[in-house]
């Protein structure tokens, strides 16, 4: 596999407390040959995906965090790499560069009618207040959502701190149609249980300085603007310089080079955590599929397997990854099957969901491209062969998969929660506790090695398994492509395409 001219050496990268971590994951393959998806579920075992977390975990501690361009980033890299190359892979880094934060103040405290400290957290690329905050009354748009202009309704909210309600667009958008009021600041407030923990997308200096706080406290905020003016003093700033950072990549030498199927998740954690379950989950999981596919004697279609950086500041790594391909090879992203993604497969107060890609449950937000019903099947299909519940949830292109379906790739993907809330229905199929969210511990420096159910984790990472070997012999159902079922690439081989790895 030829190298790029930003591709470093995954051995020459690694860094020395990484290189002390890659025993805890040495685990043998349980069949010497694993090539049908019964086989493949049992090789990928949860205890070897579970030395993996641990792996991230023990990074998470030398390091404090997993976050994009920071040293616990590269150490993850750098194991995800190592363990690749034990199994035979060769391994590839594809750069890019982003906005890096910071925080240096955030707070939120209301100062009349009642003066009491409100927790919040800050949007990532928010703007900044001053230094000590701006003071101001509360507004609230036409529209509860404030999505743009006309949600805003003519209301005036000059110098003022905007409460929005969290739904219909994003948080981005909010925050611009909050500023284009003339507000000084934005409060958005959930629209479910739990904390509120949201990015603007990327720097944009028209944002206004938005944090996000519970539904209950919007609530209650609400109800006291409803008995006059509420008053509040709202800091945020933060500390922002350009980094690098990467993306993992690595594919099975063999198999059609024409007919790519793609795995992926993102490696990253947010800043200030360990970022287990979201997502040292997805990562660990298909790591260990990866290691365990390597064993397989024959291959139709190459694997691609994917690790993204950057995906807690807007899904960056992945839009890069795509859009390179369609601005520099769109040949190559032509010859994409389809894509899975796995975003947070553990969660302890878990759902089995599937991306409701047939739209069976939900009306999908975004366009949902040929294919993905199908490839929705491969993983509703291997759960109803195992009598597994599962339940739909929205296919929303709220995680990696977003890229690849705005251009017209297929996709599904495993999902077992995060900050929406349990029901009654859903603790009847798989237990937990309702009325809370599906990961307490979202986005917070408490999601670490004991955030993880162990039951989830095994019934996803084999769902995984399954839906790697079951695409990697046959993906017809998808595209109508039928391999030559012969060992080995019947096409002339290529480099992995990630095209121009270097980033204006």
């Amino acid at each position: 596999m030829p190298t790029h001219k930003r591709t470093v050496s995954a051995l020459a990268a690694t860094a020395a407390g990484a290189f002390a971590l890659t025993t805890l994951a040495a685990t043998p393959a349980i069949a010497a040959n694993p090539n049908n998806p019964d086989k493949m579920a049992k090789a990928v075992t949860v205890e070897a995906v579970h030395d993996h977390l641990e792996a991230f975990q023990a990074i998470a501690d030398e390091h404090g965090d997993r976050g994009a361009g920071t040293p616990g980033y590269e150490a993850s890299g750098a194991y995800v790499e190592s363990q690749l190359q034990a199994a035979g892979y060769e391994t590839e880094r594809q750069y890019f560069t982003f906005t890096y934060e910071e925080v240096l103040a955030e707070s939120l405290s209301e100062i009349s009618p009642t003066a009491r400290d409100i927790d919040h957290h800050i949007m990532t690329y928010s703007a900044d207040t001053p230094v000590g905050g701006e003071t101001a009354e509360l507004i609230a748009p036409a529209t509860a959502t404030g999505c743009d202009s006309s949600e805003w309704g003519g209301i005036d909210a000059t110098g003022k701190i905007a409460l929005i309600s969290r739904g219909v667009c994003s948080f981005a958008a909010k925050s611009l149609a909050a500023a284009g009021a003339g507000a000084v600041g934005a409060i958005v407030y959930n629209n479910t249980t739990g904390d509120l923990n949201g990015t603007l997308g990327g720097p944009n200096e028209e944002f206004a300085p938005t944090t996000g706080i519970t539904q209950a406290d919007g609530q209650a905020l609400l109800a006291e603007m409803g008995e006059g003016p509420v008053v509040v003093n709202l800091e945020l700033r933060t500390f922002s310089e350009e980094r690098e950072t990467f993306n993992v990549l690595a594919e099975t030498a063999t198999g059609r080079d024409d007919n790519v199927v793609m795995m992926g998740a993102h490696l990253d954690s947010v800043h200030g955590g360990a970022g287990i379950n979201d997502n040292g989950s997805g990562s660990a999981a298909i790591l260990e599929t990866a290691i365990q596919l390597a064993d397989v004697n024959k291959l139709n279609n190459k694997v691609r397997f994917a690790w993204w950086g950057a995906e807690e500041l807007g899904l960056l790594g992945s839009e890069h990854y795509v859009y390179d391909l369609v601005d520099n090879n769109p040949d190559e992203l032509d010859k994409i099957a389809t894509y899975l993604n796995f975003d947070m497969v553990g969660s302890p107060n878990y759902i089995i969901g599937v991306y409701d890609a047939n739209e069976s449950t939900y009306e999908a937000p975004v366009t949902v491209p040929a294919g993905s019903a199908e490839t929705e099947a491969v993983l509703t299909g291997w759960f109803d062969s195992i009598g597994q519940p599962w339940v739909d949830t929205e296919f929303s292109g709220r995680s990696d998969y977003q890229a690849f379906i705005e251009n017209g790739v297929p996709a599904s993907g495993l999902f077992t929660g995060a900050d929406g809330t349990k029901t009654e229905e859903q603790v009847e199929m798989f237990g937990g506790t309702a009325g809370i969210i599906y990961d307490p511990n979202y986005h917070t420096p408490e999601d670490d090695i004991d955030n993880v159910d162990l039951t989830a984790l095994d019934i996803m990472s084999d769902a995984i398994a399954q839906a790697a070997i079951v695409l990697a012999q046959d993906t017809s159902e998808i595209n109508g492509e039928r391999s030559a079922g012969k060992s080995g690439n019947p096409h002339p081989q290529g480099p992995m395409p990630m095209g121009d790895e270097d980033v204006a």
